[in-house]
């Protein structure tokens, strides 16, 4: 396992550099985002709270299809990223609103439709990781919507689960204010919606408001799938309520394999997560049937996905179920999951990924198996610690790999 754990990628990887593939795909984005901007070169926003709603315009080159496999994303060995080899950004530009809504009009026009894909990522990512992803399912699945990236303060670890739900609290306002205007907008014909794990409960919250406000929601929002949500089942019986009955179409991918749904049952009360549901028992069959709500089961499919957690794009035939219209062959599984992780979460249980003391005591001995899991144990070491930055924290992992032990550290 820790040779398994040793591989992973540069980090602060969106400094732009030049195009020197002209003839490698390219991806044109809209950046939506509640994250503060960060004043490391190549990380653009990280993973904390903004005061309000910021913008960028992003163009990421995709390498040849003879480099990459589709349904995933080439990251970097090292830097600068090359485009003929890696995902690399060629262009990031800052917008205010009004470059942003400009943005936005020219680039509907552009679409044979009028179409506008909004992508709402899951738990665990960082800003890096949203945007690299995102062009890869834009790419992937030869949509010609014009795409929108709403990302919303995630620390990107593990640890940061209760940190990362309240973000998403956070940030409904923010994603409800842009789907007002996506229905006012003259422009825009139609609005899909995908939504990946905890992505899902900012998604359906903001679709609620925007149905509470409205009294309805705008006929133009077509499409809304729901892959893995990590949705409490009880709580998204009364959002769909509150939406009516003219609601948009709704996919849910499930899977009762799901393993980080199964965590985030024990943390939330032992409450069923609506992307972990066996959709042919009671009372489930009946209510989405009633709703109207078409339903993928995906438990029986095998994943490379040792969490079962995005394993829905990496089947062929579940991929083609999705179509050309929003994802082809994606593989959504959030990103930066330790080995140690993963050792963890199964073993010290929810008190772990709350962020406690306690359960980073005994996280330390794992702590060191792998870069990811060192760099969100050390982030969360200096959190609890009351430190500004993440360097002691980073120092007493060190000192416990090194086998010296340190007030936050145990052998």
């Amino acid at each position: 396992m820790a040779l398994a754990g040793c591989g992973g990628h540069p980090k602060d990887v969106l400094t732009p550099v030049a195009d020197t593939s002209p003839q490698s795909p390219k991806v044109d984005m809209l950046i939506a985002t509640t994250r503060t901007r960060s004043t490391v070169p190549g990380e653009m926003f990280n993973g904390e709270r903004a005061l309000a709603p910021a913008f960028a315009d992003m163009t990421i080159s995709i390498p040849p299809s003879k480099v990459r496999k589709e349904g995933q994303v080439a990251w970097p060995k090292r830097l600068p990223s090359n485009p003929a080899t890696d995902f690399a950004t060629v262009r990031a530009d800052d917008l205010n609103v009004d470059e942003a809504k400009k943005w936005l009009s020219a680039s509907v026009r552009k679409t044979p439709d009028g179409s506008v894909l909004v992508f709402i990522h899951g738990f665990n990512n960082r800003f890096e990781d949203a945007v690299y992803r995102f062009a890869q399912i834009v790419h992937d699945s030869s949509v010609h919507s014009a795409p929108i990236l709403v990302t919303w303060p995630s620390r990107g670890s593990l640890l940061a689960y209760g940190y990362d739900r309240e973000s998403t609290n956070y940030t409904r306002n923010a994603l409800e204010t842009l789907f007002q205007y996506l229905a006012k907008d003259p422009e825009v014909k139609e609005v899909s919606i995908l939504a990946h794990s905890m992505g899902n409960w900012l998604a359906l919250e903001s679709l609620r408001q925007t149905a509470i406000r409205n009294g309805r929601l705008p006929e133009k929002f077509k499409n809304v799938m729901l892959a893995a949500p990590d949705v409490d089942v009880d709580v998204f019986r009364q959002q769909i309520a509150d939406m009516g009955k003219k609601h948009p179409q709704f996919t849910l991918f499930v899977s009762r394999d799901d393993k980080a749904l199964a965590f985030s049952r024990r943390v939330w009360g032992d409450v069923s997560r609506l992307g972990a549901i066996d959709p042919e028992q009671a009372p489930y069959k009946k209510e989405l049937e009633d709703n109207k709500i078409m339903v993928i089961d995906l438990t029986k499919i095998k994943s490379g996905d040792s969490m079962n957690h995005g394993k829905f794009a990496e089947s062929p035939q579940i991929v083609q179920l999705i179509g050309q219209r929003i994802s082809e062959g994606q593989t959504l599984t959030d990103s930066h999951v330790g080995i140690g992780d993963q050792i963890l979460v199964a073993t010290t249980g929810a008190a772990t990924a709350a962020g406690n003391v306690a359960g980073l005591v005994l996280a330390a001995p794992v702590a060191v198996i792998d870069q990811d899991t060192r760099d969100n144990y050390a982030t969360h070491v200096g959190t609890l610690a009351g430190t500004s930055g993440t360097q002691p924290a980073a120092a007493a992992v060190k000192h416990c790999a090194e086998g010296r032990p340190t007030p936050n550290c145990t052998r």
